[in-house]
């Protein structure tokens, strides 16, 4: 009797995945991100045996700190931020191969240091030349770093090993500044080496839209132009600036997280089946939803900004945006952003998708609400009732991880009443573990070569180049700055954009 013939994607999704080993080196390691974040990622990976012999980290960065001060720093940052509890076992061999290099990142001697320990670590620790540079820098930083790397020798490829670069989001402030960083990283790196990470990629939610649609017979026929109404993709934040005033100044809500975050959601929403799940074949999907989508000519009537001021958020009184430390007096950088896109594709054609982000609103949630078209209302009528409300699929993304479906039923009496009523799913109540935090996969997959979950260029420039022009309009006074009171949901307008449509946004 033979076995029966293993499906491969499906056993590959079962295999434990090891990557070789190599050393990550972080840029701005004593930064904010890696002590909140990659750190405390890494230990976790540790603990769970998903890192490889000979992995070791070196922080490269200007403080002038030995390897016992950044060892001490990083597992402060771990204690606060780990999503399970420092063990001082596992912390103890995990941090023998934490190091760092001081240097400034323009100074051509601090790279030949870098290249030393690299060697060393090589030599101890059998990683063969694999090496991993991450930017957690400010951009501005990139391109210098890059070039410096190349001129240290430090990005050449020796046989049998890789060398691959991560890039922190903002990639850019419009077309053309993306554009140049992109020609300054590729006179380095080939576009393969390149991972250029956005966190919400690695959210276990935004992950299961893919899994979701495809894996369920029953809604990926209906995942289209003939029953879905409209489509929105929101992000609401509680919080405002968090002492970051001077680099929001610099980028605004449109640039900080529609350009990256929302329109990567989108474009897994909106994506064609893939073949495979294969990095390639996932942002070959994405970007052709990035082209399909049509330029926004009517910017005044389809885009909304706001700012927020002083109010009330979960009963505690907050500043306005103007009053928060690092921002000008007379800021015209919007917090709040709302507007629509059409993907004029067989798929989508004359569905709106709306996308909305805000800080100092009511609720911190993202989510992605699919409205259904409603069903002909005359036998409802004719029963004496008005009538079911249209189904909503809500995919949350965070925080409370899960699925929910709204559908009409009848309400128990004499009378012909129809309820919604709601179907819950809950990642932590269903499967009883804590989902792991993005930067877990995404370190991960970088150090595996495995570019899915991550943005590729032509990507990235088909969003600037939608965006950008919304930027200019705003900049010469089209769609005026509006404002928004702290704890509420937002301006007035963005209400009225929806509801010239005959819809409303989805309370989160």
């Amino acid at each position: 009797m033979t076995s029966p013939t293993r499906n491969p994607l499906r056993a590959g999704l079962h295999m434990p995945r090891t990557p070789d080993p190599c050393a990550l080196v972080v840029f701005g390691a004593t930064g904010d991100l890696t002590a909140r974040k990659l750190v405390p990622a890494l230990y976790n990976l540790a603990r769970e045996r998903l890192l490889p012999m000979g992995f070791s980290v070196v922080g490269f960065a200007r403080r002038d700190w030995s390897d016992e001060q950044f060892r001490a720093a990083m597992k402060d940052g771990v204690s606060k931020f780990s999503r399970e509890p420092l063990q001082d076992e596992i912390w103890e061999s995990f941090a023998r191969d934490l190091h760092y290099v001081s240097s400034d990142f323009a100074d051509p001697a601090g790279y030949r240091r870098l290249g030393e320990r690299l060697t060393k670590q090589d030599q101890a620790h059998g990683a063969g030349g694999n090496r991993l540079f991450y930017l957690a820098t400010q951009p501005t930083a990139y391109a210098e770093i890059a070039q410096n790397l190349k001129e240290a020798e430090l990005s050449r490829v020796a046989d049998g090993s890789w060398t691959r670069l991560v890039v922190e989001k903002p990639f850019g402030r419009d077309l053309e500044s993306a554009r140049k960083l992109d020609r300054s990283l590729g006179a380095v790196f080939r576009e393969r080496q390149i991972f250029r990470i956005d966190h919400y990629l690695g959210k276990e939610t935004v992950q299961n839209i893919i899994v979701f649609r495809f894996g369920n017979g029953i809604f990926e026929p209906i995942w289209n132009r003939r029953y879905v109404d409209n489509v929105q993709v929101s992000v609401g934040e509680t919080v405002g600036v968090e002492g970051r005033g001077g680099y929001y100044e610099e980028s605004g809500a449109l640039r900080d997280m529609v350009q990256n975050h929302l329109m990567q959601v989108l474009a897994l929403v909106a994506m064609e089946p893939v073949a495979s799940f294969t990095g390639d074949a996932v942002r070959d999907e994405k970007a052709k939803v990035f082209h399909a989508i049509m330029p926004i000519e009517d910017i005044a009537g389809s885009t909304v900004r706001a700012q927020y001021t002083a109010g009330a958020v979960l009963g505690e009184q907050v500043p306005g945006y103007r009053q928060e430390p690092g921002v000008a007096p007379d800021s015209r950088i919007e917090t709040y952003v709302a507007l629509k896109l059409t993907v004029e594709n067989w798929r989508w054609a004359g569905v709106p998708f709306y996308l909305r982000v805000g800080k100092r609103l009511p609720k911190r949630a993202t989510e992605v609400a699919i409205t259904f078209k409603t069903p002909p209302l005359q036998l409802f009528r004719q029963m004496g009732s008005e009538g079911p409300t249209p189904n909503l699929l809500v995919l949350r993304i965070q925080p409370d991880e899960g699925i929910s479906l709204r559908f009409g039923a009848k309400v128990p009496g004499t009378r012909s009443d129809v309820r919604p009523v709601n179907m819950d799913f809950r990642y932590g109540t269903s499967f009883g573990v804590e989902p792991p935090e993005a930067y877990e996969r995404l370190l991960l997959d970088a150090m595996l070569g495995d570019s899915t979950l991550f943005t590729r260029w032509d990507g990235v420039e088909a969003a600037w180049e939608l965006l950008t022009p919304v930027l200019d309009a705003w900049a010469s006074g089209v769609s005026p700055l509006r404002f928004y009171e702290a704890g509420s949901w937002g301006p007035d307008e963005a209400r009225t954009l929806m509801e010239r449509d005959g819809r409303e946004w989805h309370r989160m």
